[in-house]
């Protein structure tokens, strides 16, 4: 017997699984990866992590992020996105409600990388959710909103866990991993209750499909195509390497550069990365939009000219503070548009069918260049006792990916 008709809502349920993506969001990569620098002073005290260790900890994270990036595609397929992403929702809030209980740093370490597998798990088919909801013509504008789900973490994370510490005191930690946990949890459930891996289950057509169709033969091809034999694929997953190689560095070192470089109290170096926090709040709906309208190749390139001019001013020495203020604010303004961008590119390449994997094996090369960046970047500056060095550095790599950009085909279907 089949399901009765869902009702009908005044507007199209894609919006529902983009505001509960931006939710998933907010839990796998806000709370579960964003937050732990706010976590780690106190973290540290107690458990007398050394620098190497609390280095080693975001390490597990990444390389726990890395390996489920790899597998979620198949997983997915499979199981269905919906159960993937709930499923490794619970798994981060487990993690992170045993990370409360840890004693020592091996435990933290295990139960960290367990947290990078769920936030891999669930970060992809949350964004590959959007290619099966929405079509082309306004799929950037929808990722551009589920990708602010981290800014909004930062936001609360960095009032939420600065005012359980003064509260709590030397433990407060193990209090905000267990308040961090069961917020996760209840987006666990809301996730559940709210996604949907196909607009077929609620009868409804992709959003905007009336506009531009795929046609049958086109999208048999595209299928059968492996997106490991496609050049474009490749070229993207180059672009978001450079783009996670030279973001992260910005992101690891520039609260350093605030207090032990300019010499800015703690507290306001962290107003000025709430700042950062707020303004990505704009960054993929607005430069998804324009992605939408210009085309993915104009897209990234503005996004990297931004970047790069971004890390430049921050780079010079003795400039003016205007100058500091106009850094945060190009770096704040576009901090999400790309991978926002990258979801609805990878759709055009290979089709909303393998969209997925493709954006799977892409995230893992962008993964690799989170790695990479700050252990070269912090080399670089330890060697010249400087971050200047650094951030010109990534400014140089965000030049090579607006240059990279230009190579880019036209996608098989526009």
């Amino acid at each position: 017997m089949s399901e009765a008709t869902p009702p009908r809502l005044p507007f199209h349920y894609a919006w529902v699984i983009v505001f509960t993506g931006m939710l998933c969001i907010f839990a796998c990569l806000g709370f579960g990866r964003f937050a732990l620098g706010m976590l780690l002073p106190s973290m540290a005290s107690t458990l007398g992590l050394s620098y190497s260790q609390i280095g080693f900890i975001s390490t597990g994270n990444f390389l726990g992020y890395l390996a489920s990036v790899l597998l979620c595609g198949q997983v997915a397929r499979r199981i269905g996105s919906r159960r993937l992403i709930v499923i490794a929702l619970v798994l981060i809030g487990a993690s992170m409600a045993l990370i409360s209980r840890a004693q020592n740093f091996t435990t933290v370490l295990l139960l960290y990388m367990i947290t990078g597998i769920g936030s891999g798990a669930a970060n992809v088919p949350v964004m590959g959710l959007i290619t099966a909801w929405f079509n082309r013509a306004i799929r950037g504008r929808a990722a551009g909103f589920v990708v602010i789900g981290s800014g909004f973490a930062i936001i609360i994370s960095g009032k939420l866990i600065p005012f359980v510490n003064a509260n709590v005191g030397q433990e407060g930690w193990r209090m905000n991993w267990l308040i961090l946990a069961g917020i996760v949890i209840a987006i666990a459930v809301i996730g559940r209750l709210f996604l949907r891996d196909r607009p077929e289950e609620q009868g409804l057509l992709p959003l905007g499909s009336e506009d531009t169709h795929l046609s049958p033969a086109l999208q048999e091809r595209t299928s059968e195509q492996s997106i490991y034999r496609n050049r474009s694929i490749y070229l993207l997953g180059a672009i978001y390497f450079l783009f996670g190689y030279t973001y992260v560095i910005y992101a690891t070192f520039m609260v350093t550069e605030l207090v032990k470089v300019r010499g800015f109290s703690e507290a306001v170096a962290g107003t000025f990365w709430s700042w950062v926090g707020f303004l990505s709040l704009f960054s993929g709906p607005v430069f998804g939009t324009l992605s939408d309208r210009l085309g993915r190749k104009a897209g990234l390139m503005i996004v990297f000219s931004l970047q790069m001019l971004s890390y430049v001013l921050v780079a010079v020495p003795d400039l003016p503070m205007m100058y500091l203020y106009l850094s945060i604010v190009f770096f704040g303004i576009v901090a999400w548009s790309i991978p926002s961008i990258m979801v609805a590119a990878v759709s055009e390449y290979v089709g909303p069918d393998k969209a997925l994997a493709a954006f799977g094996f892409i995230t893992f090369i962008f993964g690799l260049g989170q790695i990479t960046g700050p252990s070269i970047a912090g080399m670089l500056a330890e060697r010249t006792g400087t971050f200047s060095s650094s951030f010109f550095m990534a400014a140089a790599f965000a030049g090579i990916a607006i240059v990279s950009v230009n190579f880019l085909r036209k996608p098989h279907h526009q």
